[in-house]
């Protein structure tokens, strides 16, 4: 199984694209495959769909998304195919609908009618935990791990994770983290 593909877009259809990660391309279907800049590099954590005879990757901005994913696809009657396009809207307005069960927000999605909203709603109303510690800068998740294994509180990160530049290495990400802390 993997956890996440890192590489360069080398291109995109409707609902996928094409990353090429040392030398080879893997078509990984994903909510909005728009977002996506050809040429660039991105990390898209995986979700690897084994059938008999069908073997697809499903990527995600992040870790949250994904795991959104995972739960919608437990839903009876949800598979891939139609949880992936819910993902298109933001994660947190996905909660929010189901929480507050708002069926027409979810009806709005291709292949979601009312019943379908209704059995989304009922199987996971209540047991979605919204998770801030995650970040959708890659950069930045690693320096949190980092340190929050030297002891220091998530609140605390929290306030000076704006004040680093995540285009550095995470050596020097620390350093600058560990110098706003003493402060």
């Amino acid at each position: 199984m993997y956890n996440y593909i890192k590489g360069i877009v080398e291109g995109y259809g409707p609902n996928y694209v094409v990353i090429d990660n040392n030398g080879i391309g893997y078509m990984i279907y994903v909510s909005n495959p728009y977002v996506y800049k050809e040429k660039e590099e991105y990390k898209l954590y995986i979700y690897s769909h084994i059938r008999e005879e069908e073997y697809t990757l499903y990527g995600f901005k992040n870790e949250q998304e994904r795991d959104l994913f995972l739960k919608l696809i437990n839903v009876k009657g949800v598979g891939p195919k139609i949880a992936l396009p819910i993902l298109a809207g933001s994660v947190d307005a996905i909660y929010d609908a189901i929480e507050r069960e708002n069926l027409l927000y979810l009806t709005k999605f291709p292949k979601v009618g009312d019943k379908m909203a209704r059995q989304i709603i009922l199987d996971l109303k209540g047991k979605l935990v919204k998770n801030d510690d995650l970040f959708t800068n890659d950069g930045l998740d690693e320096l949190m791990s980092v340190l929050e294994s030297l002891g220091y509180k998530k609140v605390d990160i929290k306030k000076i994770l704006p004040q680093v530049d995540a285009s550095n290495p995470v050596e020097v990400q620390v350093k600058e983290a560990l110098k706003l802390l003493m402060r």
